[in-house]
């Protein structure tokens, strides 16, 4: 099974979209309307979820790139951790328990 981290709003975004898709081919199906007003609306819909589903794929598959790249790094025993700029040359001061790792 592959986990994807996504962030709150990219997730909603992708969710919307297929919700937009779905509920424009239900509309497209279905016989509730009247007929003109179902299919407009049908078709807004569709195409709303079709156009919106190339830059919901995109965020998904940056996501798993970057989640592929995080694990090739940890497992050659790289850091995946990125260097603040205002930290570099810091003195750390000594914590307790520092004594127990060293």
């Amino acid at each position: 099974m592959k986990s994807v981290v996504l962030d709150p709003p990219m997730f909603g975004f992708i969710v919307a979209t297929r919700a937009a898709l779905g509920f424009g081919v239900g509309l497209l199906m279905a016989d509730r309307l009247p007929a003109a007003r179902r299919r407009a609306l049908g078709r807004l819909f569709v195409t709303i979820g079709a156009l919106t589903t190339i830059p919901a794929a995109r965020a998904l598959m940056g996501a798993l790139r970057h989640r592929d790249r995080a694990r090739s790094m940890s497992a050659a025993g790289l850091s995946t951790v990125g260097l603040d700029a205002r930290l570099v040359g810091a003195e750390r001061y000594p914590r307790k328990g520092d004594d127990d790792f060293m």
